[in-house]
């Protein structure tokens, strides 16, 4: 590959193809921590999704044409099941100059850079509470993207939450953890509260002290640094109440269902990229 020309760091622009609910989460994340000016930010819609980005300042285009040709960064976010032809309508018009990213599950790095002609591509698996800011991504950076494009990148997705680099061949157990596990966590909560619920709570503060504790202990996990275990420890007393509802979970095998889910979920996903 020859020289790669540099993304301008200060004045460049993104553009998405796909306006729905990721796409609009990462720009409205982007606009609100100041990374970038809704000014630089394109996406093309014609229905009522067109409204959407508009209310916040975003430059909605007729064609996904007019996007590429406007923008430094162009990120993929439409379903699997058109994001080939996406880019191959696209291909003539997506240089080595532009960076492109795909947030896109379950399609390969090797196929996204077939269909665009080149290899300057980023793959990002993003998760769903990115739409509250508080997202989990994994980047993996095709061969022709340079570091600092990835730079440019974990910025853009750290408005959304937090990023990490992995190797694409983890992706499949990063879905089944990080993108399937909200799912799980939901489950958890409406469980936690269903028991509030049981032993007497009122349904309305059984559902917000569960979801509480659970945004609870996962900031406490996060931002002591001590592990879980440790954590779990604090908090339970010799003979005391904690100590006793562990106990049922551990009966129930609650610690290697968790695991099972996680890797049926990875199994899954690596069944479905196959396809």
């Amino acid at each position: 590959m020859s020289a790669v020309t540099p993304i301008p760091v200060e004045t460049y622009k993104v553009g998405f193809i796909g306006a729905g609910k990721m796409a609009e989460s990462i720009a409205r994340g982007v606009v609100k921590s100041g990374v970038l000016p809704a000014s630089r930010i394109t996406t093309a819609h014609k229905g009522v999704r067109r409204t959407v980005f508009e209310s916040f300042g975003v430059d909605v285009a007729e064609t996904n044409n007019q996007v590429v040709e406007t923008s430094d960064v162009v990120i993929f976010s439409v379903k699997p099941q058109v994001v080939k032809d996406a880019i191959l309508q696209l291909r003539p018009v997506l240089s080595e100059k532009k960076l492109l990213v795909s947030v896109v599950a379950g399609v390969k790095l090797k196929d996204l850079q077939e269909w665009a002609g080149h290899d300057r591509f980023i793959r990002v698996m993003p998760n769903t509470p990115s739409a509250v800011g508080q997202g989990a991504s994994v980047m993996s950076l095709g061969a022709g993207a340079t570091q600092e494009d990835g730079e440019i990148i974990a910025k853009l997705f750290g408005a959304v939450g937090k990023t990490w680099k992995a190797d694409e061949k983890l992706f499949d157990a990063v879905t089944g953890l990080s993108g399937s596990g909200p799912a799980y966590i939901f489950l958890l909560i409406e469980a936690l509260a269903d028991g509030g619920v049981a032993a007497g709570l009122p349904r309305e503060l059984a559902l917000g002290l569960a979801s509480q504790t659970v945004l609870g202990a996962a900031s406490m996990a996060t931002e002591t640094g001590k592990h879980p275990g440790q954590l779990k420890d604090d908090v339970t007393s010799p003979g005391g109440t904690t100590i006793a509802g562990v106990h049922e979970l551990e009966k129930s095998g609650f610690r290697g269902i968790l695991m099972n889910a996680v890797v049926a979920a990875a199994k899954r996903s690596r069944e479905l990229s196959q396809n």
